[in-house]
């Protein structure tokens, strides 16, 4: 009698199993239940899986930028510009106090030309004008001379002069009107490449870590320069040259940080190990691949 009454209270239950896939129950007659579960394999902790490594290098570059130490000459739409500003301030402005003693001044002498000038109004003393003290101020500044605009010093402006003419990029007293580079000369494989400085990704350092160092390991650096933030405000891939690649090692990436140029410099290399050079010069020394992902970083401040 058992029997009869399990089967007829596990008939509705076995019909939904049946439509359940993977439950484990046969559509046909069956008195036993068995309800199997899928069950993953637990990985065992001493069972590391071994991931291949990544066959490009990791690379921290430094953009070591020198700001410009003078302003540019105005171009003839910006002295237009300014000399437009100039007169209609002047022509909106109220009069200053100078202005006004010279109104005043103009108002007196006019009354002294008349007939019924009262001359005990000057109390009888000397009555120093605005017109005079203009022509104290204009002899002044006829005996004024102004520093030398480009550094403020005679030598250093022949020296600047001098590099310029030399073309002698390594120089830092150059293109003061502009902003200028760093570029370092890296061996890859046989090949000289001009390259911002950069070195390999150690581990244990992060990325901004690897780029001062960069900076720090050059050859007679006395640099001191402040880094812009921890993110990279770029990033470059490229493949080594085919006669050093191989199946572990394709290529590097390049990840730049931004630093600008407090003090220092670095000694002069008779390789022409280093240059400074201008935005409109990169070109003349990085690849075009390389100089474009330079190119969206690099503000001209």
């Amino acid at each position: 009698m058992a029997a009869p009454v399990r089967r007829v209270l596990l008939r509705p239950l076995r019909r939904i199993l049946t439509q359940i896939p993977g439950s484990g129950v046969a559509s046909s007659g069956c008195r036993h239940l068995s309800v199997g579960l899928r069950v993953p394999a637990v990985q065992k902790p001493n069972e590391a899986v071994l991931e291949s490594p990544s066959p490009w290098r990791l690379l921290g570059a430094v953009f070591v930028q020198r700001l410009a130490v003078i302003s540019r000459d105005r171009s003839s739409i910006e002295k237009d510009f300014a000399e437009l500003l100039k007169q209609t301030e002047l022509e909106r402005s109220l009069l200053a106090d100078h202005e006004l003693r010279l109104l005043e001044d103009a108002e007196r002498v006019s009354r002294k030309q008349e007939e019924d000038y009262d001359s005990d109004e000057d109390s009888g003393q000397d009555i120093v004008t605005a017109q005079d003290l203009e022509d104290t101020w204009d002899q002044k500044l006829r005996q004024f001379k102004p520093a030398q605009r480009l550094t403020g010093s005679i030598q250093k402006q022949l020296l600047n002069s001098e590099a310029d003419k030399k073309a002698d990029r390594t120089c830092l007293e150059r293109c003061l009107e502009d902003s200028l580079v760093l570029l370092v000369k890296e061996k890859i494989g046989s090949e000289d490449v001009w390259l911002l400085p950069q070195v390999q990704w150690e581990n244990g350092e992060t990325l901004r870590e690897t780029a001062e160092r960069a900076l720090t390991t050059l050859t007679g650096n006395s640099i001191k320069a402040t880094f812009l933030g921890n993110a990279p405000c770029g990033v470059y891939k490229y493949k080594f040259p085919k006669d050093v690649r191989t199946e572990s090692c394709v290529g590097a990436k390049v990840f730049f940080f931004k630093a600008l140029l407090g003090s220092g410099d670095l000694a002069p290399n008779k390789k022409g190990g280093h240059v400074w050079v201008s935005k409109t010069e990169l070109q003349d020394y990085l690849k075009p691949q390389y100089l474009e992902q330079v190119g969206r970083f690099m503000v001209d401040l």
